[in-house]
């Protein structure tokens, strides 16, 4: 389920004026207040002067005042004031609300949260430190654009793509419908990316700012939440091209190129909007696949940190036995984690009678919420709680 901070710049309205030809031409202004080239008289300097005067004095008081407001207080006024402009991006079609909302995010040009995270909302996963537990799923920044500014919004970790091998236009549009009264959007991207080499060339040179940043900065305390992306934890969830005629080497391919620059990799064998994908998620499928996966990325050259975690993401239209199956592969094969789930292509009676609910994709939102945490909660089960695991779908407020 993705995010979106929107924002909205209003311009004053200014009025052109143009100076007179001659004295004969008809003034816009009352006679008293005529446009001529005579100088201002003295009573004109003294109001100048006072308007200045008073100007510069609220700017200053108003400072004094923001100056005095503690951090948290500023902060919470800026993500409030996000709320003023939710109705203008409502207007909009909802690819171009989300292509502007990613634009904004990497412009910087959305509020920062300099609060610190409660200490009791921290944890510690594959020796990767959370300063919250709380994150932003793949499917918002698919190209990797806006990590900085997206972390920098709180949340605990970024999770990019999905990217492809290959860049891909993915499905035609529209493929992006709000299903507005019931908090829920229904999508058939298809993978939309740019492909591996633009976004590890984003990554590289947020991974080569962030090392130069540590370098300069002594201060940095060992042990602080963070990871390769800054202040957060980020992942990068890889997929594979539509075409593509071998899924393995699409994934093999995506840990080659951009394992180096993630703190953890996902993948995703669950989109409902790629032919084919989701077969990937048999047991003999995935088994082959997430071994092929491993190899790759065991064989490559790693620090003392060693690789990063390698997680598969589910799909919550799953049978019992489908969930029994990916369990016991996990388990075997020693997975990192899960992610449960992605969208579903089941429509829940809350959003059945919307006509928009007919329109072929994923559904996201809050309708979601209850299938993906009853999967959660049976994986769990099934994994006897050996294995992370990250909820996802129908977070809300």
């Amino acid at each position: 389920m993705g995010i979106t901070q929107r924002l909205k710049s209003s311009l004053p309205l200014f009025r052109r004026l143009t100076p007179l030809k001659s004295n004969t031409q008809t003034s816009p202004f009352p006679p008293h207040r005529s446009f001529t080239s005579s100088a201002p008289t003295k009573k004109d300097n003294v109001k100048g002067r006072l308007l200045t005067g008073a100007t510069i004095g609220l700017i200053i008081a108003g400072g004094a005042y923001v100056s005095t407001v503690d951090e948290a207080t500023f902060c919470g006024w800026l993500f409030s004031a996000t709320k003023l402009v939710n109705p203008f991006f409502a207007l909009l079609d909802p690819e171009v609300a989300h292509t502007l909302a990613v634009s904004a995010a990497a412009r910087g040009w959305v509020p920062r949260e300099k609060r610190p995270d409660p200490s009791i909302l921290g944890l510690e996963v594959w020796g990767r430190k959370f300063s919250n537990p709380v994150g932003l799923a793949a499917g918002f920044d698919k190209n990797a654009e806006a990590v900085e500014g997206l972390l920098g919004l709180g949340f605990g970790f970024v999770e990019v793509g999905s990217v492809t091998p290959i860049p891909q236009e993915g499905n035609p549009k529209p493929r992006i419908f709000r299903l507005r009264e019931e908090l829920a959007i229904i999508n058939r991207c298809g993978f939309n990316s740019e492909g591996i080499q633009a976004v590890a060339k984003r990554l590289g040179a947020q991974h080569g700012k962030r090392k130069l940043d540590e370098t300069s900065n002594t201060s940095t305390a060992e042990g602080k939440p963070g990871g390769k992306a800054g202040p957060g934890i980020l992942g990068v969830n890889l997929g594979k091209n539509k075409i593509s005629e071998d899924a393995a080497n699409d994934y093999v391919q995506g840990v080659h190129t951009l394992s180096q620059y993630a703190d953890y990799l996902v993948i995703n064998v669950s989109s409902p909007n790629t032919p084919g994908l989701r077969q990937l998620q048999g047991r003999k499928q995935l088994k082959d696949l997430v071994k092929k996966v491993q190899a790759a990325r065991d064989e490559m050259q790693w620090g003392d940190e060693g690789p990063p975690p390698l997680l598969v993401k589910i799909a919550p239209d799953l049978s019992k036995q489908d969930l029994e199956d990916i369990a016991a592969v996990a388990l075997a094969l020693q997975v990192d984690g899960l992610i449960i789930s992605n969208t579903t292509i089941s429509r829940p009676d809350s959003v059945s009678q919307n006509p928009l609910s007919q329109e072929v994709g994923g559904l996201s939102g809050k309708p979601v919420f209850n299938l993906s945490t009853s999967v959660l909660r049976e994986m769990y089960i099934l994994t006897r709680g050996r294995i992370p695991l990250i909820g996802c779908g129908g977070v809300g407020r």
